[in-house]
């Protein structure tokens, strides 16, 4: 279920599934806002988005009202997480997914809200959009780039082929194939957090998207290959089609070739994949759909096309 593009002059709802909207420094709430005003959109925030009580978050009752709010309201268009976190798991048991598939919007947002987007769409069927919370718009760090990835993702129906950017340049295939499928994934860490739960995607057949965020510092790549060999031991998970990882922070380590170590034991070898697309805690950053087609070509270079999104 692919829901209606957004459109110039259409309202975006912020709310705060993980993190308050209070932490983000007003000057980067201001530019925020007037950048998505100058593009024509309508901004509003949900009621209780401010709220600041444990861990930097709204309470749990506060962010499922919010959510709720924002997907009943018929003049919201876009549904976007203000900024991410820790602790977006926690409100999936409360959410109601029959009011969210009777009606189906755009929502989109990154790291923790990577369990949101992921239960979303396991639960109703709805395409989801792993791609820029609103507040990355308030930092001028190739906003072009991310904007019109976004653009073309939410705003198009036609395939995209998703082009590098200048910071990352060519992909870089570490195993050679060709694959088309959905796609699952987002923040690694987190989405294993839905393994053995009712809001984990099927994974057989899929084209996982894995990106992650240092805050593990020196044992950063020790912890990826872990939680990787994790998710590719859940059920299914030696049936998916092909793997497309992110970029990675420099502190990270992780380079293509600490990757294909990593993958050389817990990867089947007979599916393409793909290291250094545009995604994860890095600018710029393409939008790519949670449940949405994709292509991915892996040969002397690798094309990646979202078919449908």
């Amino acid at each position: 279920m692919i829901p209606a593009r957004l459109n110039p002059g259409d309202e975006i709802r912020v709310i705060a599934p993980s993190r308050s909207l209070s932490v983000i420094w007003p000057a980067m709430y201001e530019a925020a806002v007037e950048y998505w005003k100058e593009r024509g959109h309508h901004v509003t925030l949900g009621r209780r988005s401010r709220e600041l009580e444990d861990f930097m978050s709204p309470s749990i009752d506060a962010k499922v009202a919010d959510i709720h709010e924002a997907f009943a309201d018929p003049k919201v268009k876009l549904v976007i997480s203000c900024i991410g976190g820790f602790n977006c798991n926690s409100i999936l048991p409360r959410l109601d997914y029959d009011l969210i598939a009777r009606n189906p919007k755009l929502l989109c947002g990154y790291s923790d809200v990577t369990a949101l987007l992921n239960a979303v769409h396991a639960k109703t069927g709805l395409v989801t959009y792993h791609g820029p919370h609103f507040s990355t718009f308030g930092l001028d760090r190739d906003r072009d780039y991310t904007w019109r990835a976004f653009n073309d993702c939410l705003m198009q129906s036609a395939p995209v082929q998703l082009m590098p950017s200048d910071v990352a340049g060519a992909y870089t295939v570490l195993q050679p194939g060709v694959c088309e499928g959905a796609v699952v994934g987002g923040n690694l860490c987190t989405l294993n957090l839905l393994q053995g739960t009712p809001y984990m995607p099927d994974l057989r057949g899929k084209v996982l998207f894995l990106e992650d965020d240092n805050i593990m510092g020196d044992y950063f790549c020790f912890e990826f290959a872990r939680n990787l060999a994790s998710l590719l031991q859940c059920e299914g998970a030696q049936e998916v089609a092909g793997i497309v990882f992110g970029r990675f922070e420099e502190s990270c380590g992780m380079t293509a070739d600490v990757m294909r170590r990593i993958i050389r034991d817990a990867v089947p070898t007979d599916i393409p994949v793909v290291f250094g697309a545009d995604f994860g805690h890095v600018f710029p950053m393409v939008t790519f759909p949670i449940g949405g087609r994709v292509r991915v070509e892996a040969g002397d270079h690798a094309e990646i096309t979202l078919l449908a999104h």
